[in-house]
């Protein structure tokens, strides 16, 4: 059935096989629909490129849009599930899961490039560990990467005690449970960088929101130690708001290029 609707889309030149409302995003087709009783959606660029590649953007979309227009624009789908308010627990993962099978039902590339900002880090790494070979790369902008860091505040950083109490709910724990869980995004790294799965981020040093001491950079360090392949990019131009968490992104053709350039690795 893949092939068949792979076929399809190479054949009319346009994406095939999503149904549900359709509007417009940044003058690009969106069509909105719900997984496993999750809003989802996904934006369609004006001409598929070949192999029906796709990038899944975890959390605020919209936010620094940038690369996502310009990967529609080189053809690249823009893939969209909310698990916002799961924090990346187990249940975010099935949801990502049921997402994932219905993109390939609809005739989408079995390799993703994953997109995260914030505490959409938290279910980009707890699937990606999970599913290494389904992964061409991830980019990550100020990403949560230890639940305790935030939402908890159990480090430097100020957290938020309202998620905190969510966070406990959605992964059913409570703090005690919480605080010793041993499956963050910190942690279990090794058959992702076994896999070399390239990851770039970028970060705000002055962050006292999401602080990248007890975050980014604890995870890169022991993502490099287990041989992974990792890039920061210290945000440092431009107004830093919302104590550090907000700032622009200085280089969104570089990061695009990321993206784009670990498609072509699998192509090739």
């Amino acid at each position: 059935m893949k092939r068949i609707l792979l076929t399809l889309l190479l054949i009319t030149g346009t994406a095939f096989g999503f149904e549900g409302t359709r509007s417009k995003w940044k003058g690009f087709e969106k069509v909105s629909f719900e997984v496993n009783g999750q809003k989802a959606f996904v934006v369609l660029p004006k001409e598929p490129a070949d192999g029906n590649l796709w990038v899944w953007r975890a959390r605020f979309f919209g936010w620094h849009s940038e690369m996502d227009q310009m990967l529609l624009k080189r053809g690249i789908t823009i893939g969209y599930i909310d698990v916002s308010n799961l924090y990346g627990s187990s249940k975010a993962v099935a949801h990502w899961d049921a997402f994932y099978a219905f993109m390939q039902e609809n005739g989408m590339a079995e390799k993703v490039a994953l997109e995260g900002v914030s505490r959409g880090g938290l279910i980009c790494f707890n699937w990606a560990k999970k599913n290494p070979e389904k992964v061409t790369c991830i980019y990550l902008e100020a990403p949560v990467c230890d639940i305790k860091s935030w939402p908890g505040g159990k480090g430097t950083g100020k957290g938020s005690s309202n998620d905190w109490k969510n966070a406990q709910q959605a992964y059913g724990l409570d703090e005690a449970g919480l605080m010793a869980w041993a499956d963050n995004p910190l942690d279990n790294l090794a058959a992702l960088a076994k896999a070399k799965v390239s990851i770039y981020t970028a970060i705000g040093l002055q962050d006292k929101i999401v602080p990248p001491a007890e975050n980014t950079l604890k995870l890169m360090q022991r993502y490099v130690e287990l041989g992974g392949p990792f890039t920061v990019y210290p945000m440092t131009i431009g107004e830093q708001k919302l104590e550090g968490h907000h700032f622009p992104i200085e280089c969104p053709e570089q990061i695009a290029e990321f993206i784009c350039s670990h498609f072509e690795k699998e192509s090739s």
